[in-house]
């Protein structure tokens, strides 16, 4: 893990602690969140485990929207304005059981931060589609469990 990833990882779960409780419950890790990519990874344990042993869908979810938001706060932050995000919907197709720990990988980065820069330029609301996969590393690295979209809508805060 390089000091980017470490302080993106304090960062997230720090925030998380006062802001998103559930989040931080979690833990999860920024494993990569370079220019084109973000990887978070989030651990099967006593928390994210369901009654069968595999990762419960509320967790599921939790790393894929940290996939997306991860891109979309490294932007803000360059930016240097005041952005607010959410997530206006969600869609996942699950492939296989999630047994292990998942990495959620967002190949969209320069789309994401493309969209932060129309939002930084002017006042009006912005929102995009985006894609991620979900690996289980132990199992296979190529074949995803999960397949997810999740659409951002990001606008700049007006002066109040």
């Amino acid at each position: 893990m390089s000091y980017e990833t470490l302080r993106m990882t304090a960062m997230v779960n720090a925030y998380s602690l006062f802001k998103i409780p559930l989040l931080a419950f979690i833990t999860p890790q920024i494993l990569e969140a370079g220019e084109e990519r973000a990887v978070v990874r989030v651990r099967l344990d006593l928390r994210t485990r369901n009654h069968l042993g595999v990762m419960y869908f509320g967790a599921l979810a939790m790393g894929a929207e940290l996939s997306i938001a991860t891109k979309a706060l490294q932007a803000i932050r360059a930016s240097g304005k005041r952005i607010d995000f959410i997530f206006k919907d969600f869609q996942a197709e699950f492939h296989k059981r999630a047994d292990g720990h998942v990495n959620f990988v967002c190949a969209q980065g320069l789309n994401i931060c493309s969209l932060v820069s129309q939002a930084a330029a002017d006042s009006e609301r912005h929102h995009q589609t985006f894609t991620g996969h979900a690996f289980v590393l132990k199992s296979s690295a190529t074949e995803p469990v999960m397949t997810y979209k999740l659409t951002l809508s990001v606008k700049q805060r007006t002066r109040s």
